[in-house]
């Protein structure tokens, strides 16, 4: 992210962009917190648990997008497909290595084929 900003400036990462990661980094505590709660409750709901926190990151993110909006943040121009675009990248990155960490740790307790 810091790169892309030092090469193209606020046309492809957004001002916000760095808050926007704080963001997810606190999502992300939020939701394993969540998780890890809810597993510690009943331990054979876990995927109940892992999927109810994807659904609380999404429906928090939404929200997210939508009070940018509802701010004013439509009427930024361009800077609102840089905000949406740092955004999603940021997003889809959190869930991407989301899903590879979850991978990673279930090898070892797979069936061999």
């Amino acid at each position: 992210m810091y790169g892309l900003h030092l090469q193209f400036g606020a046309a492809v990462i957004h001002r916000l962009a760095y808050f926007i990661l704080g963001f997810f980094a606190l999502l992300t505590a939020f939701t394993y917190w969540l998780t890890a709660r809810l597993v510690k409750a009943d331990a054979d709901n876990f995927m109940a648990a892992y999927f109810g926190s994807m659904v609380a990151r999404l429906l928090i993110s939404v929200g997210l997008i939508l009070v940018y909006f509802y701010r004013g943040g439509a009427k930024e121009g361009p800077g609102t497909w840089a905000f949406l675009g740092s955004f999603f990248l940021l997003y889809f990155l959190f869930a991407g290595f989301e899903v590879w960490s979850i991978l990673t740790n279930l090898r070892p307790f797979s069936k061999p084929a």
